[in-house]
């Protein structure tokens, strides 16, 4: 079995908790995502040994940078880390080449230039070497901090919410280039950010942390589209979520009562293992499992999770139609869904419109309570 290039484990009650277990390969972005306090910048400073654990691993390809059982706890500057901190945090005196060359003093004298040149030159600064950080843009000063942290030849590269301080069309293009760099990079990347959509573009693996506790990793996809519980969901800020009880269970689906309204959901073999008849659960429809039509449910064909609705929000955005509906009922529940502009147009959706909705059984997603 080949061994992880990253592995942390991190734990102690507080004054900041950490309840942390973590696997990066190299090549591979992780994403850590999670509100602001979660605890995620604490584990990177962990990682570069700016922050000690009561209890706590770190070990980068194979070598032991923290044990805390074995006393172990290598200094900041004898860990091989390249940080890119929110500010940048450039020195505003020296230029773009200056920045990078001052990180080279592993390095001979006569080889730093070189060196700086051809890593500005990879992160597409060439040309920009005399500038100053003044007269950079935020996107390019981000380039520069990038540059300068590969200059160390790292062994772990700690992204630190890398685009937080630029706008929001430059962070467009900067995804796209830091995801072509990090393809060409052989070492573990841990990739901090709150916006879950920037993670999905740039990461590969994302661990969801809550309270410094990792209670989901996966692939983007499997975290923001099937979180494990109510919580997970609540903080990838899934739409749509609800309560029910399981009333039966048959053959690859479960049968659930949602105040009183029958629900049929598929249910692959390890969801029916662990769910039982009778036991609480939450569930969620992803906004584009939700379908919607002006025909009348009564004369609605035979397919299940059909239910009258009104549309109690309508906003049109550039090329969609945000809508919100409340079910009949006297519990009154409201789903969101997404349509297309033209859609809504051809149909004179608006708000206080009766509809019919569909909620589609393979995409009703079970989890636990918790």
């Amino acid at each position: 079995m080949v061994e992880a290039a990253l592995s942390i484990s991190l734990s102690q009650p507080g004054p900041i908790p950490l309840d942390a277990s973590i696997v990066a390969e190299a090549g591979v972005v992780m994403a850590l995502v999670g509100p602001s306090g979660s605890g995620k910048t604490t584990i990177l400073r962990a990682v570069a040994g700016l922050y000690r654990p009561r209890h706590g691993r770190v070990v980068v390809n194979g070598a032991v940078w923290l044990d805390t059982e074995r006393g172990i706890d290598v200094p900041p500057h004898q860990r091989r880390v390249g940080m890119v901190f929110q500010s940048y945090a450039l020195f505003p005196h020296l230029t773009a080449l200056g920045n990078v060359m001052a990180a080279l003093g592993h390095l001979p004298a006569a080889e730093r230039r070189a060196r700086a040149l051809t890593l500005l030159g990879r992160v597409h600064l060439s040309g920009f070497e005399d500038r100053k950080p003044a007269a950079l843009s935020g996107g390019q000063q981000q380039r520069v901090a990038v540059a300068r942290a590969l200059a160390r030849d790292p062994d772990v590269l700690l992204l630190d919410e890398p685009f937080s301080a630029v706008d929001k069309v430059t962070r467009q293009r900067l995804y796209v280039e830091l995801r072509d760099l990090t393809l060409s990079l052989s070492l573990p990347i841990l990739f901090v950010t709150h916006d879950f959509d920037e993670a999905a573009r740039v990461a590969g693996r994302m661990c969801l942390i809550d309270q410094g506790r990792v209670i989901q990793s996966g692939t983007p996809r499997e975290v923001l589209a099937r979180p494990v519980s109510a919580r997970a969901a609540a903080l990838v800020d899934l739409k749509n979520v609800f309560s029910a009880r399981v009333v039966r269970r048959e053959r690859g689906r479960i049968w659930l009562d949602w105040a009183g309204r029958s629900i049929e959901a598929d249910a692959p073999p390890e969801t029916m293992a662990a769910i039982a008849q009778g036991q609480a659960l939450s569930w969620a429809i992803p906004a584009t499992q939700v379908l919607i039509s002006r025909t009348d449910v009564s004369v609605a064909d035979e397919t299940p999770n059909r239910f009258a609705a009104t549309i109690s929000d309508l906003v049109h955005l550039s090329e969609s139609v945000s809508v919100k509906v409340t079910l009949d009922g006297p519990d009154r529940p409201e789903l969101s869904m997404t349509l297309p502009a033209h859609y809504a147009r051809r149909t004179g959706l608006v708000a206080g419109s009766a509809v019919t909705i569909a909620l589609m059984p393979d995409g009703i997603h079970l989890m636990r309570d918790a």
